[in-house]
């Protein structure tokens, strides 16, 4: 789009039409449109979301996987690291490219660095172009994007994450799930409980083993549904516990965000008076849009008409 957003605002500064300040913002944009930095900046957030935008993606998905999540965010982490430490001579070439293609003046990268064409700030001419921006803003950026997510998937998640994978490998960790239930589940179990889990894990791995549709699960969801399909929920009761405890971890959905994004929507100036019934109704119409997409608009009328006799033809 950037030949395009270029033409659009050529045209804007070229039209005698507008008046002094829309061509005066469009020649601003133009001239920021062309700049080295902006370029760079723009190259950058491409690189840096296009390799988030997977886990983005998944993190809000309705329903979650923890174990595709917690490999998704090691897999992130470690596809960043590796541009940070080895991609800056790709992307630096790249980004010249672009550069040369579209007539873009690149800065001399052993020059002193200035923040501005006409007046160096006070801070300026003490580094080159190359460290201001390979060092403030390359390496700066994909460094504050591995703090966010070290900060949001600590070790004691990730932790808890890969204890919690167990029970849907191959074959079941005991000591790892009675590690994870006395250190992160105290209060849920008794004593008692953690060593009947135990025996109760011993006797479900050996099972599981024989069993088609328990065998066959490689997720959590998938492992509860199983446990409820198969009757074995009451025989494997702690089992099922720790199963259901484990899904309500907080690498779950972002449905509520999108609750209280859709309120601003609905309860507005004009409709701040509704009642929490059809505030609560209305919302749940437009989270869950791939379901009521689903509805037949003429039958709902047609319901609607029959509770009672209408005036007027709906």
């Amino acid at each position: 789009m950037f030949v395009v957003t270029r033409g659009v605002l050529q045209g804007i500064i070229e039209d005698n039409s507008n008046d002094y300040i829309q061509r005066g913002d469009a020649d601003a944009a133009y001239g920021h449109l062309h700049s080295f930095e902006f370029v760079f900046i723009l190259h950058l957030m491409k690189e840096v979301m296009g390799r988030t935008d997977t886990l983005s993606q998944a993190l809000q998905k309705k329903s979650q996987d923890i174990l595709n999540a917690m490999e998704l965010v090691t897999s992130t982490k470690v596809t960043l690291n590796n541009f940070r430490n080895n991609g800056w001579d790709s992307f630096i070439e790249h980004v010249t490219f672009f550069c040369n293609k579209h007539l873009i003046e690149m800065p001399d990268m052993n020059a002193p660095y200035t923040s501005t064409r006409y007046r160096p700030r006070k801070k300026d001419l003490h580094v080159t172009y190359e460290h201001y921006y390979r060092v403030d803003l390359f390496t700066s950026t994909l460094d504050k994007q591995l703090e966010e997510l070290n900060s949001r998937f600590n070790e004691h998640s990730m932790e808890l994450l890969s204890l919690s994978c167990s029970l849907v490998a191959k074959e079941i960790n005991v000591d790892q799930i009675c590690l994870l239930v006395e250190k992160y589940y105290p209060e849920d179990f008794t004593e008692q409980e953690i060593i009947q889990l135990r025996y109760q894990l011993e006797l479900f791995n050996v099972e599981r083993t024989k069993n088609t549709i328990l065998s066959g699960i490689s997720t959590i969801s998938e492992l509860c549904k199983s446990l409820v399909e198969t009757r074995k929920r009451e025989t494997y009761y702690l089992v099922n516990r720790v199963v259901r405890l484990i899904l309500t971890l907080p690498v779950s959905t972002a449905t509520t965000e999108r609750g209280f994004s859709a309120m601003k929507i609905f309860k507005n100036r004009l409709r701040n008076k509704m009642s929490d019934d059809y505030l609560a109704n209305s919302l749940v119409v437009y989270i869950e849009k791939e379901i009521s997409e689903t509805f037949d608009s003429e039958a709902i009328i047609d319901d609607f008409k029959d509770l009672k006799g209408r005036r007027a033809a709906l």
